[in-house]
């Protein structure tokens, strides 16, 4: 069984390590063989870095690489191409200043790597003088490699707008080169979160090709169903066991989790760390959300008061997904390319095509209003471990009265903006009082006949939920019939066994009435 490549973006690490590695080199070959600029937007941490490397590898002519891989038997391995590769997550840039002095020091020990001694003073002059010195020494256009171009922008959301436009000048200078240089250049491949208007990269390269929304590409990072089943069956043999699982419940569960991020309304794939760290830690956990949620965003969203087009699905034309301006952000072209939304259907109207955009999936849409609420709330540690106690405490007691005070507290804290009409926004919101409380809930278990709400344990108890929301019908008609939906589906069998109490609840929401009910089985 292959090691899990956590964390690993290099892409000789992983071939030459006994790594698992998903073959995207068919889409590679198309771009390198088809083009000469491209740019490609995804969300961090989706193989944005790992399709450089295998880039940088192919360029230099690295065959024993991909032996067995698709583009093994289709490349021209008689030419090795200089290649320049900048990954801005590694140059410190948190002033232009510190851009200029690190990119400068980094080109100059890449021109001393290749026996070059560069004249110029200036990281810009450096690079068009490093391009054309590598054409010349060679006789092989230069390859460039730019990844997350955009990070040195990304890093100054949210200040001042003098600063911002320090940063964008700065990297004007230096990308405005490339265009100078173009006849010293074979290939050049940019990847970034976002495309922001106002650099010479997407102005001056007026020929550049992005493929970000692109058909032909739109698997070219992440994993697809096909994949997933195919390089990781045996990883998922093994979670399916540790879980108690049946492989078909384990791929169900997976899917609501971390599947669901698309580009053109069709092809689906999963997110690749959130993907790796389940198969080695065989828990659901909320990985890629936890690595990183700028607070900016959060901010943004409340102070605009603009939460609804994360709450709901959201039609828009293709014009959200154009170039923009850093300084005038617009919420919904941000939540869709630092992927917090992703495409779910494409339609069109008078031939123009329409967007649907929603939360990818469970472990995005849960988290991210996890954020927002805790945000909002800014509930005291002490008043959320009173809370948490507190509703320990009625669910031992059996106690529906002191839990349904529980559950009013969690509303009169949800401002109006968060309040969605509709029974799934009630079930996340909670599961999303449960986890801010301290609890573990699992939500949407599938069993053999039907999927539950939620479930969570305590220590002698485990509790079976179903949650139910209507405007128009009482709460006693609803608490009806989430207990006969428990009872119907039979949901608590799987969590007989043992001596742990089993505590079935029953949870209804009637417009801004709320109602709840407790059964014990055993």
């Amino acid at each position: 069984m292959k090691k899990l490549p956590v964390g690993i973006q290099t892409f000789e690490e992983i071939r030459t390590e006994n790594y698992l590695y998903v073959d995207k080199t068919e889409h590679l070959y198309r771009i390198a063989t088809a083009g000469k600029v491209y740019f490609l937007s995804r969300p961090r941490r989706f193989g944005k870095s790992l399709t450089l490397s295998t880039l940088d590898a192919l360029f230099s002519g690295r065959k024993e690489l991909f032996e067995g891989l698709y583009i093994y038997d289709q490349w021209g391995w008689n030419k090795k191409y200089p290649v320049i590769r900048i990954d801005w997550t590694l140059i410190s840039h948190r002033t232009p200043e510190e851009i200029e002095r690190n990119l400068f020091v980094r080109l100059k020990i890449m021109a001393r790597n290749n026996n070059l001694t560069l004249l110029s003073e200036r990281a810009g002059d450096c690079l068009g003088e490093l391009i054309e010195e590598l054409h010349r020494k060679t006789g092989e256009k230069v390859v460039m490699l730019i990844d997350e171009y955009d990070v040195p922008i990304l890093d100054v959301m949210g200040k001042p707008s003098e600063e911002m436009k320090a940063m964008r000048e700065s990297l004007h200078d230096i990308y405005k080169v490339m265009k100078g240089s173009d006849e010293h250049i074979k290939f050049i491949f940019l990847t970034g979160v976002s495309k922001f208007s106002g650099l010479s990269i997407f102005s001056a390269l007026n020929n550049i090709e992005d493929i970000t929304l692109s058909k032909e590409y739109a698997s070219i990072c992440g994993i697809t169903q096909e994949e997933l089943e195919s390089n990781f069956s045996e990883h998922l043999l093994v979670a399916a066991k540790e879980l108690s699982m049946t492989y078909e419940e384990l791929l169900d569960d997976i899917r609501q989790w971390y599947n669901g991020y698309s580009w053109d309304g069709k092809t689906s794939v999963y997110n690749p760390f959130s993907t790796l760290r389940f198969c080695k830690s065989k828990e659901f956990q909320n990985y890629w959300f936890d690595t990183g949620t700028p607070t900016f965003l959060i901010e943004l969203l409340k102070n605009r008061n603009n939460v609804e087009s994360f709450l709901r699905p959201t039609q828009t034309q293709c014009s959200v997904f154009s170039s923009y301006d850093p300084e005038h952000l617009e919420t919904l072209p941000l939540l869709f390319q630092t992927g917090y939304l992703t495409i779910k259907s494409i339609t069109r109207e008078n031939n123009k095509p329409i967007y649907q955009l929603e939360p990818p999936n469970f472990e995005v849409r849960d988290a991210f209003i996890d954020h927002l609420f805790k945000s909002y709330t800014e509930l005291p540690m002490e008043e959320m471990t009173r809370l948490h106690n507190e509703m320990s405490r009625h669910i031992r007691n059996g106690d529906s009265e002191g839990l349904e005070r529980n559950l009013k507290a969690m509303i009169a804290r949800v401002p109006y903006q968060l309040h969605i009409e509709a029974e799934k926004y009630y079930h996340s919101l909670l599961l999303v009082w449960l986890h801010f409380l301290g609890f573990e809930p699992q939500g949407e278990i599938l069993t053999n006949i039907g999927r539950m709400d939620a479930v969570w344990k305590l220590p002698d108890v485990t509790v079976v939920a179903e949650v139910k929301f209507s405007v128009d019908v009482n709460l006693d008609k609803l608490l009806d019939d989430a207990s006969k939906q428990i009872h119907d589906r039979k949901y608590y069998e799987a969590y007989l066994t043992g001596t742990k109490k089993v505590i079935l609840l029953s949870v209804a929401f009637s417009g801004k009435e709320i109602g709840c009910k407790m059964e014990t089985v055993n």
